[in-house]
């Protein structure tokens, strides 16, 4: 339609200037003014207003002999674009389609095409690799760090990745000519970032990655927090663990998995005024069952101080598991073996898990029950498996111990074991 619209506007110009030419032939030609052209020895003379007419008359036929000469060839580049288009579209399909020999075809046709062969010929990489064909995807990166050296960045970048190369894949970032990346081009930097351990780095990313709305924002709380956790387990002294722990956000420094991240390194850096603080913060602003099973399990010292603590949000929350396996650790950590066993108990029939029964097969050997000790392991490992935990008998108890309503009752041979099926 386009063509058309422009044959169109040159006809009606060419109709109002035949009714100027009208005009001006009854308007008195001496009165207007006279224009006198002298060319190898001639005089030509007319009046202005029809130079003036002839002038506009000379663009106009020249425009439209311009625009005649070049309709052949921009029909024929609308027909490329067109069918360019056309096998991208059919390329895409049969990629999408894993028809990967024929996506080949389609896509490095459209290749071609000025303003898509970018985007085919990212999907014929894809294609490449897609059926194992290394050559051939060099060969469609070689023409795509020609035609748009940003979005080649952000392939071979992914390619890296997928490779277990990240310092290659930051290279490719890295170049000149695909600055500024985009947001995908971010989002892989910082990935790469995290896998060579400057996780530091990929967090200071996170502002660019919220400006350009690379992630949704699910996406992206979930990233920032796991940024953060990285950034605190790789901080080398305290000082830098206290640098970035002060950096972070409010919310972050209540965050459960951010706060369980500063506690376990501050306590590795014998930091531990630090850790316990850190983490009875977090659970006084809001209780977490990691972080009341980390309380206990934190290699410092401080027990009495740590278990009165433990102890007076027990009177808030009496059934938490992560709480009651927290006070059987630090009554145990007391040689208060007796204390340590009921909490224990209890920390098993409100659910702990493997910990719980791994915990109080460490308690049954120091006080020299090696078989009962053995059966609380193997039902460390069952509960780590998922599968169904055996009732635990000892000399002590006249009755097996009461298991959580989802185990198993089973039988016991000699060794405290239970019996293995023929």
């Amino acid at each position: 339609m386009k063509p058309f619209r422009s044959l169109l506007v040159l006809l009606a110009v060419a109709v109002i200037g035949v009714l100027g030419a009208q005009w001006l032939a009854q308007q008195d030609a001496e009165a207007l003014g006279r224009v006198i052209v002298r060319s190898g020895g001639f005089d030509y003379s007319t009046s202005l207003p029809k130079a003036v007419f002839l002038l506009i008359l000379g663009w106009l036929v020249l425009t439209l002999l311009v625009y005649l000469l070049r309709l052949p060839f921009r029909t024929w580049g609308r027909y490329r674009r067109r069918r360019g288009r056309a096998q991208l579209i059919e390329g895409l399909n049969a990629l999408e389609g894993g028809h990967w020999q024929r996506a080949d075809r389609l896509l490095g046709a459209a290749a071609d095409d000025p303003e898509t062969g970018a985007v085919a010929l990212t999907a014929a990489v894809r294609s490449a690799d897609a059926r194992g064909d290394s050559a051939g995807a060099d060969v469609r990166m070689l023409a795509l760090a020609e035609r748009d050296p940003a979005l080649h960045a952000v392939l071979a970048a992914e390619r890296l990745l997928a490779r277990g190369l990240p310092v290659d894949a930051i290279n490719a970032l890295d170049v000149a000519a695909a600055q500024p990346l985009p947001p995908r081009g971010l989002v892989l930097r910082a990935q790469a970032l995290v896998a060579i351990g400057h996780a530091d780095e990929a967090y200071g990313l996170l502002g660019a990655l919220r400006q350009q709305n690379a992630l949704t924002e699910p996406a992206l709380a979930a990233l920032e927090a796991d940024l953060a956790m990285r950034t605190l387990q790789e901080a080398a002294d305290a000082n830098v663990l206290a640098a970035r722990w002060e950096t972070l956000p409010k919310p972050l420094r209540t965050d459960s998995a951010v706060v369980a991240a500063y506690a376990t390194r501050a306590a590795a850096l014998r930091w531990n005024d630090a850790a316990l603080h850190s983490i009875e913060h977090a659970l006084d602003n809001q209780w977490d069952e990691r972080l009341a099973g980390l309380y206990g399990r934190l290699p410092i010292d401080h027990v009495d101080s740590r278990r009165a603590s433990a102890q007076r949000w027990l009177q808030t929350h009496p059934a938490s598991p992560g709480l009651l396996l927290a006070l059987g650790r630090l009554a145990a950590q007391q040689g208060q073996w007796q204390q340590s066993r009921d909490f224990l108990h209890r920390a098993i029939a409100e659910g702990a898990g493997a910990d719980a029964w791994e915990a109080l097969g460490d308690g049954l050997v120091e006080t020299g029950e090696t078989a009962a000790a053995q059966q609380a392991y193997a039902n460390a490992l069952r509960a780590q498996r998922g599968e169904d935990v055996v009732p635990l008998r000892h000399p002590e108890l006249p009755a097996p111990l009461e298991a959580p309503a989802a185990t198993r009752i089973g039988t016991l041979d000699a060794d405290g074991l239970p019996p293995v099926e023929r």
